[in-house]
């Protein structure tokens, strides 16, 4: 770690200032303050004049602060974390180094994802022939049904498709997103025929969708797919990625699922018993 020309040398060892520490990480001196006044990070130490004294064991538990911020991590989850007496940095740091390198790989597979989309744009305004199978490199569909599950705070459910998925090779994503499509597309059919989400072949899609999750990811009971249903129609994310199949498809299906999945729609029970 470089040390800053202003640094100096004083009893106990090396020290920084605020200002100091705020151009050294990147951060601003209001943050530090902040940071200071939760208890999160205090400093060892002040000059007879007031002025907060940063000791090098200080800046470990910025560099931590600043890790767990960047893995989306709260300021009170991070502050319980370093203050657990169990706490090992060395291990901490470790394990940081292993999901800081899977996301490194995630986002090398979407810029190569990002790049053939591109080299595709380019082969279409030439007449050329246009390549699609690198499109959804790096892409990990799991991430969103994970988003969910998180969002409902179902950590069963959360545990049991990280559990899964971890296992699933690019062969495996690419059958999962194949059925999902087939379901989407017969989703798409049944919006274009104009059939009544209360129809009885609907309420079977809808039990599709919902044993695609179950399969796939967690068990999923009709109250998580009703769940899903809100988060399809909340997140454009979501809405966009089933848009893809039919124009409006997205409030179809969050109606379809809503309507078999109520206590008086009967529908989903009838067809998980088949």
């Amino acid at each position: 770690m470089s040390v800053p020309k202003k640094s100096r040398a004083v009893a106990g060892g090396q020290t920084w200032r605020v200002a100091e520490l705020a151009r050294l990480a990147g951060v601003s001196v209001r943050t530090l303050h902040h940071y200071d006044a939760i208890r999160l990070l205090v400093p060892s130490g002040r000059t007879e004049s007031g002025y907060r004294l940063y000791a090098k064991h200080d800046l470990l538990r910025l560099q931590q602060i600043l890790i767990g911020r960047e893995l989306g991590l709260s300021l009170e989850e991070i502050r319980r974390s370093l203050d657990d007496p169990a706490f090992d940095l060395r291990r901490a740091l470790a394990a940081q180094r292993t999901e800081l390198a899977r996301r490194r790989e995630r986002a090398e597979a979407m810029l190569r994802a990002v790049d053939a989309a591109l080299a595709a744009l380019d082969a279409a305004g030439k007449d050329k022939e246009m390549s699609f199978e690198e499109l959804f490199d790096g892409f990990d569909p799991a991430a969103h049904e994970a988003e969910a599950s998180e969002r409902w705070g179902k950590t069963d459910a959360w545990r049991e498709s990280k559990r899964r998925t971890d296992r699933y090779t690019p062969e495996d994503w690419k059958r999962y997103q194949s059925e999902q499509a087939a379901v989407y597309d017969d989703f798409a059919a049944a919006h274009r025929a104009g059939t009544p989400v209360d129809d009885p072949g609907v309420a079977l899609l809808v039990e599709r969708h919902r044993r695609l999750i179950d399969q796939w990811f967690y068990p999923c009971s009709p109250a998580q797919q009703r769940g899903l249903a809100g988060l399809y129609e909340s997140d454009g994310r979501f809405a966009a990625n089933i848009d893809k199949h039919g124009e409006g498809l997205t409030a179809y299906v969050v109606a379809a699922i809503r309507r078999a999945t109520t206590d008086d729609g009967g529908e989903v029970e009838s067809a998980a018993s088949e």
